[in-house]
This record gives C-alpha cells, sequence and structure tokens, in this order.
C-alpha cells in the first residue's frame, strides 16, 4: 500500500509539474503567436515541421493536426536532412522547427538552408540565446519549465510543445474559416466522420424516390410501395410538389378503419405536409427530429425549398452507418 501511494505522488507531482507549464506557457502568448498564424493561414504550399528525438515525435502529430484541419502538413527529422530530406522543402513552403535548447547540432543545416533560400521560418524554442531563436523569421519563446523526471528527461517541455502546436493549428483553423463540412472531408471514416455525415449523405435520391401523384388510386400506390420496398411513398401535386406521406403502417391501418383500400385516392390516405429536413443537416440531429415526431422517413429538401423532395431518409440508413 505504501509503494501505491508513492507512486501516486509521483504522478500527482508530474501532472503538478505539467500543469504549471502550460499556465506559464499561456502567460506567454502574444503578438508573435499571431504573426505565426497568420503566417500559417496564408501558406499556399506546405507546413513543414522539424525537430529532433522526442520533438520529432511531436512534430509529426502537430503536422497530423495541420493536415486535419486544412493546412496541407508533413513532418521531417532533422536528422535525416543532411542526407536528402532537404529537398523536399521548397521556396514556398513553411517551415516550423521545434526545439527546446534551439542549438541541437543536427538542426543548423536546416536552419541555414531555410535562411538561405528565404524559406520563412518560424522557430518554437525556450532559449533567446540560441541560433533557431536568432535565425527565425517569427520567434516563439515558449518557457523554460522544470522537467518532471530527475529535471532532465523532457516531459514538461514536450508538453509544452504539443500544446502551442494545438494552439497554432486550432487559431489557423478559425482564420481560415475552417468548417464542420469542410473537416468531414478530411475524415470521411471512424467516429469523426460518422458524426458529421449529413442528410445528403444517407438519403435515397433521384429514381429510388418513391414518388406517387395524389390523385392515384390506392391500387397503385400499394404496387409501388411493394417494388420500392422502403414502405414509404411520397405524394405530389400534378406540378410536382410534396403534398403528403404514406407508410406501410398507415396503409394497413386505413384498411382496417375504410375497407376497400384500392378504390381509395392517395390524398384521401396520406398524411399531409410531411416533415422535411435540409439535405446539409446532420444525420445525427434527423435521428433525433424522428424520434421525437415518432416516425421513421423525413423528406429532404434542399434550400429551404420544402416543396421540392430531392431524397428520402430512412431510420435504418442512420443506424446502418453506425450514427447514434
Amino acid at each position: 500500500m505504501k509503494k501505491n501511494k508513492n507512486l501516486n505522488r509521483i504522478a500527482k507531482k508530474v501532472l503538478d509539474l505539467e500543469i504549471t507549464a502550460l499556465k506559464r506557457l499561456r502567460n506567454s502568448i502574444n503578438y508573435t503567436f499571431v504573426d505565426a498564424v497568420s503566417l500559417i493561414a496564408k501558406c499556399k504550399s506546405k507546413v513543414i515541421i522539424c525537430g529532433v528525438g522526442k520533438s520529432y515525435l511531436i512534430a509529426l502529430k502537430i503536422s497530423s493536426t495541420m493536415s486535419s484541419v486544412g493546412c496541407p502538413s508533413f513532418a521531417i527529422n532533422a536528422n535525416e536532412c543532411s542526407h536528402g530530406d532537404l529537398g523536399s522543402i521548397s521556396k514556398k513552403d513553411l517551415l516550423i522547427i521545434i526545439s527546446n535548447s534551439g542549438n541541437t547540432e543536427e538542426l543548423k543545416p536546416v536552419i541555414q538552408y531555410a535562411n538561405r533560400y528565404k524559406i520563412k521560418l518560424i522557430g518554437i524554442t525556450s532559449n533567446k540565446k540560441s541560433i533557431l531563436y536568432k535565425a527565425s523569421d517569427i520567434k516563439l519563446l515558449i518557457p523554460e519549465v522544470k522537467e518532471a523526471a530527475l529535471n532532465i528527461v523532457p516531459t514538461s517541455s514536450t508538453t509544452e510543445q504539443i500544446a502551442i502546436g494545438d494552439c497554432l493549428a486550432v487559431a489557423a483553423l478559425n482564420l481560415k474559416k475552417f468548417n464542420k463540412k469542410k473537416f468531414k472531408l478530411f475524415h470521411p471514416h471512424g467516429s469523426l466522420g460518422n458524426q458529421l455525415r449529413t442528410v445528403e449523405d444517407l438519403m435515397i435520391s433521384q429514381n429510388g424516390i418513391p414518388f406517387i401523384n395524389e390523385n392515384s388510386n390506392m391500387k397503385k400506390a400499394l404496387g409501388i410501395i411493394t417494388k420500392k420496398k422502403l414502405g414509404v411513398l411520397i405524394a405530389r401535386d400534378n406540378k410536382k410538389n410534396t403534398t403528403g406521406i404514406i407508410t406501410d403502417g398507415q396503409i394497413r391501418r386505413s384498411n382496417l378503419k375504410k375497407g376497400n383500400l384500392k378504390e381509395l385516392k392517395v390524398r384521401n390516405v396520406m398524411t399531409k405536409s410531411p416533415i422535411s429536413v435540409d439535405k446539409d443537416v446532420l444525420a445525427a440531429k434527423s435521428l433525433a427530429i424522428m424520434s421525437d415526431n415518432k416516425i421513421t422517413s423525413l423528406c429532404v429538401h434542399k434550400n429551404r425549398n420544402k416543396k421540392k423532395t430531392i431524397g428520402i431518409l430512412h431510420i435504418h440508413h442512420i443506424l446502418n452507418a453506425n450514427i447514434q
């Protein structure tokens, strides 16, 4: 038990040191951060992030985040730059170098290359006297902090590096007006992609929509609903404006109440003014609409024109896509 308490105490001390580091980083944010974000958002080519050792691993993470929010990016290891990887950096690229000391030997050729070819350089370092700080066009000075492990193993400082990378990516996202719809383009699969799928992604459209004229008899309606196998029909008038909806459950109930159902007109059976959603509504929201209204299908329209149905969404389409 005593050993466990000691380990818990160590964990809390590590977290306390890293929380302190993040607080100090927060207080250090100033106009140079704004300049860095502006440069990232304006970059017409690639944002290249370079580091050595653990800083390179952090560069990989930041690069991945940048790419996911619409800033094409990749990471390079400074160790490999002297063996040909410098050729992957072009004059139109933006280079971000991460180094706590700013004096790592492997970084010197990369810094010299950037300065020689006038490649814009953002330096992230905690050493104001370092080569990286002096050579950078934009200098992001992160606070010197106490490391959690023997005060020498990068822990608190790497937490700062990851955090400043997230800050740059999120701020650039806002400056570029990068929205959920654009985000979905880069995340078509997985839980993120599912959360951002829209009605248009899942709906039945064009010839798949079970349309029927409201003046048709129910005999014809029964034939179409059986053929389409969606358990629903969309009724329209002669101008092809949507006027109602019929479900198979509704047909069964009408048959019990009225009898001789086949001789009735569609307009005498349908539910008028069916609920319709815009094609850009999130599928998850459409599921909530179905649940609230105790229905299993929705008409889909475009640009607020609810009279023109361009698709139909069934609850099974949403559930089959693993959206809840």
